[in-house]
C-alpha cells in the first residue's frame, strides 16, 4: 500500500559528477542545497551576490558575472550608517566604504573567472514580486529596509521572465555549448503575499520555467523541489518552526532525491566513501596521545590516500586547505 503520491522526475540528458563545475544562484533553498555540495566537495560557488529571490535581479546578476566589470563607488549608496549594493544581498553591506566594494569585487572575480568553465548552472527563483526603485526604474536584489515609499512593488509577468531570460540564455549557450542550467522553484513559502498571492507567484515562476524549457528541450532541467514539498513531504512536521521554511529534514530529502536522479553513480559512491572519511578526520579523542588513537588516524589517511587515487577529479576539489 502506497501512503503518498511519487513526485515523477525526468533524467536529465546526461548525470551530473565531480568532474563538473557548478554555479548555484537564488533563493535560501539554493544557498542550502549549495552548503550541501560545498561540503561534499563538489567544484562550486554559490551564490556570489548572495541570496537573491526573483528571476530579474538573478539575471542582471548573472549578466554581471559574465562582463566581470568591477563594482565602483557610484554603485553604492549609504543608509543607516551603511554602505549598500542595489544589487546584493545585505551580507555585503559595511560601514566601511571600501570594505563593501572589496567583498563584492572579491566574489564578483571569483564567479566571472570560472564561467567559462561552467558546466551546470543551477537557479532557484523564489518568487515572481519584485521591487523597482521609483527613482530609476531599477529592479533591486535588496531593498536594505529604505522606506517602502521608494520602491514600486510588482508581480513580473511570465512573458517578461521568459524575454528576459531568452536574452541572456541565448548569450550563455553560444558562449559556453557545454552549459546546461537546472531550473527550480523554491518551496519556500512567501507568505506576506498572502495564501493567494503565493499561489500566483509560484504558478508564474512554473509558467515561465516551462516556456523556457520548450526553447531549450536540451539544455534546460526543471528539478521539482516545489513539487516535493508541496506533494510528497505534504505535512507540517516537515517544516521549521515558522511553518513556511522546510525542516533540515525536508531539505535533506529534496537533496537525497536530487542526488538519485541527477548524479553519476560513481560520483554517489564516492560522496558515500567521503562521508565515512570525513566523519572519521572530525572525530576528537578523550586521549589524542594514545597509541590507539594514532593508529586510527593513520589507518584514516591511508583511506583518504586510496580514496583520492580512486577518486582523482574529487582529490582535486578537496585541495583547498579545508581538510
Amino acid at each position: 500500500m502506497n501512503f503518498f503520491t511519487n513526485i515523477a522526475i525526468s533524467h536529465p540528458p546526461r548525470r551530473f559528477s565531480y568532474a563538473d563545475a557548478y554555479l548555484l544562484m537564488g533563493s535560501c533553498f539554493a544557498q542550502n542545497i549549495g552548503e550541501t555540495m560545498e561540503a561534499n566537495q563538489f567544484d562550486i560557488d554559490v551564490n556570489p551576490f548572495g541570496i537573491l529571490y526573483n528571476p530579474a535581479s538573478i539575471a542582471s546578476a548573472l549578466r554581471q558575472i559574465v562582463v566581470g566589470k568591477p563594482y565602483g563607488e557610484a554603485d553604492l549608496f549609504l543608509w543607516n550608517g551603511l554602505w549598500h549594493s542595489w544589487m546584493h544581498h545585505g551580507g555585503f553591506s559595511s560601514a566601511s566604504k571600501g570594505t563593501c566594494l572589496a567583498n563584492i569585487n572579491a566574489r564578483l572575480v571569483r564567479a566571472s573567472a570560472r564561467m567559462d568553465r561552467l558546466t551546470c548552472l543551477v537557479v532557484t527563483w523564489g518568487t515572481a514580486y519584485a521591487y523597482r526603485l521609483r527613482q530609476t526604474g531599477q529592479v533591486v536584489s535588496n531593498c536594505h529596509k529604505v522606506p517602502e515609499r521608494e520602491f514600486v512593488r510588482e508581480r513580473l509577468s511570465v512573458a517578461s521572465i521568459v524575454e528576459d531570460w531568452t536574452l541572456l540564455l541565448d548569450n550563455l549557450f553560444s558562449r559556453n555549448p557545454q552549459l546546461s542550467l537546472i531550473l527550480t522553484v523554491s518551496p519556500i513559502r512567501h507568505w506576506k503575499d498572502g495564501a493567494h498571492g503565493n499561489q500566483l507567484s509560484k504558478a508564474t515562476l512554473l509558467l515561465a520555467i516551462d516556456q523556457l524549457q520548450e526553447r531549450y528541450p536540451e539544455r534546460i532541467i526543471y528539478f521539482p523541489a516545489y513539487e516535493l514539498m508541496m506533494d510528497e513531504l505534504r505535512d507540517y512536521r516537515f517544516y521549521a518552526g515558522d511553518m513556511l521554511h522546510p525542516s533540515e529534514q525536508a531539505v535533506s530529502y529534496i537533496w537525497e532525491t536530487f542526488c538519485e536522479n541527477y548524479l553519476a553513480s560513481e560520483t554517489l559512491e564516492a560522496m558515500q566513501e567521503w562521508q565515512k572519511i570525513q566523519k572519521a578526520l572530525s572525530h576528537r579523542p578523550l586521549n589524542p596521545e594514545s597509541e590507539a588513537y594514532k593508529q586510527f588516524q593513520h589507518q584514516t589517511m591511508l583511506k583518504k590516500q586510496r580514496f583520492m587515487e580512486k577518486f582523482p577529479y574529487f582529490g582535486a576539489q578537496t585541495d583547498k586547505g579545508e581538510l
